[in-house]
């Protein structure tokens, strides 16, 4: 029950944050992703330095 409000009100807030704010909401995305492709990047850096 906890769980499903949770989920909920998370869900409202995303779309309120997109709503109010899309250019600062654009900005964590592309922030997330950067992080991400950094991460894979520095994996397959490391995996590359293994195998040579």
């Amino acid at each position: 029950m906890v769980k499903k409000i949770l989920l909920w009100g998370g869900l409202a807030f995303l779309i309120l944050f997109i709503a109010y704010n899309p250019r600062d909401a654009a900005d964590v995305v592309r922030a997330l992703g950067n992080g991400l492709l950094s991460m894979a990047q520095g994996f397959g850096d490391f995996v590359s330095e293994l195998v040579a």
